[in-house]
């Protein structure tokens, strides 16, 4: 049966296999769009669950709100246990120079040329 489908399915010029391939192919696509209503539905009433339940955190949430700092039990005073560590007595700035600074030397030239000596090394002159 599977072989009679393949020969059915063969195109001229191909190898038998790119048939089943592009069968597979199609298959696959075919029950992924069957597949995909049944998914929306499941993310859709995961996501109303969710909106739900933040709708109740948020009535919560305003209740709170709505009792203020009245309806909270008084606290007891915290006693302060720390203490500021001494403060560090600031680094004088160096007093500005009355005169300019000394610029540099100029550099001197090196003595001979710039290029590249084309006799060099002698000792390949003298072979």
């Amino acid at each position: 049966m599977l072989q009679g489908l393949v020969e059915k399915l063969t195109i001229p010029g191909l190898p038998p296999w790119v048939a089943m391939v592009l069968l597979a192919a199609i298959a696959v696509s075919i029950l992924a769009f069957l597949a995909m209503p049944f998914a929306v539905f499941g993310v859709k009433s995961r996501l109303e669950a969710i909106e739900a339940e933040l709708a109740d955190l948020r009535a919560d949430l305003r209740a709170l709100l709505l009792e203020g700092p009245a309806g909270a039990t008084p606290r007891a005073a915290v006693e302060v246990d720390y203490v500021a560590p001494p403060g560090r007595t600031a680094a004088r700035a160096p007093e500005p120079r009355m005169a300019p600074p000394v610029p540099p030397p100029p550099a001197k030239p090196r003595g001979g040329r710039a290029e590249p000596r084309l006799d060099w090394p002698k000792a390949d002159r003298e072979a």
